[in-house]
């Protein structure tokens, strides 16, 4: 077992995991108006929705990544597609504001199944899955072919993990949340996606070089 492949991918996993998990987003918004209407436990289950909405994505993904890696040119076109979305989310971090804490009318039971409609209707968790978690998962797959498990693992505890935190900050804090703190946290996302969207650009150099020239 290649030790320093799965230690990158789970990394890497951590890594965007909390990034999606900090940027204001649609299921953000249901996660701070389940916590805010009925506590930390409704705003916990809106936050599970990734484990439904995302896992028969991440299975897909996890099906396709030995066929892609076989595919210098697929891969090639996503892993620029995929450089040039995170640089769009990374520069976006920068002047989005942070999500709104006004209370929600809603009845706090039902949490997880809004969270969950919420998510699937986002067009964003495809397109991430598809353009970022694939072309992570199939390259680390020529590596190991159980790296990606770790990878997609890592990503989903972690954007867990994250936005259950931010449940927990607005319920003690009931909305009155540090919008400067947000902001900064928000920029540090905005130069990880940067530097992810770098790495992207380099895999697809790195891959026309070896197959193309």
């Amino acid at each position: 077992m290649n030790i320093d492949i799965i230690f990158t991918i789970t990394l890497a996993g951590i890594t965007l995991g909390f990034v999606e998990g900090v940027k204001p987003g649609p299921l953000l918004t249901m996660v701070i108006r389940e916590t805010l209407s009925g506590g930390l436990k409704a705003g916990s289950k809106a936050a599970l929705a990734p484990i439904f909405t995302d896992g028969p994505l991440i299975i897909l993904s996890l099906i396709f990544a030995g066929w892609v890696s076989n595919q210098p040119l697929i891969l090639i076109i996503i892993s620029v597609l995929g450089a040039i979305y995170l640089a769009w989310m990374g520069i976006e971090c920068f002047g989005i504001n942070p999500p709104s804490s006004e209370l929600s009318n809603d009845n706090a039971t039902g949490s997880l199944k809004r969270g969950i409609l919420t998510n699937l209707l986002n067009p964003n968790v495809y397109i991430f899955w598809f353009l970022i978690g694939g072309p992570i998962m199939a390259t680390a797959f020529e590596e190991n072919p159980i790296s990606p498990l770790f990878y997609a693992t890592s990503f989903l505890v972690s954007i867990i993990l994250v936005k259950i935190g931010i449940a927990f900050l607005f319920d003690i804090t009931r909305g009155q949340l540090s919008k400067k703190s947000y902001k900064f946290t928000l920029g540090i996302c905005g130069i990880a996606m940067i530097l992810f969207s770098i790495g992207f650009s380099y895999q697809a150099f790195t891959i026309y070089s070896t197959h193309y020239l």
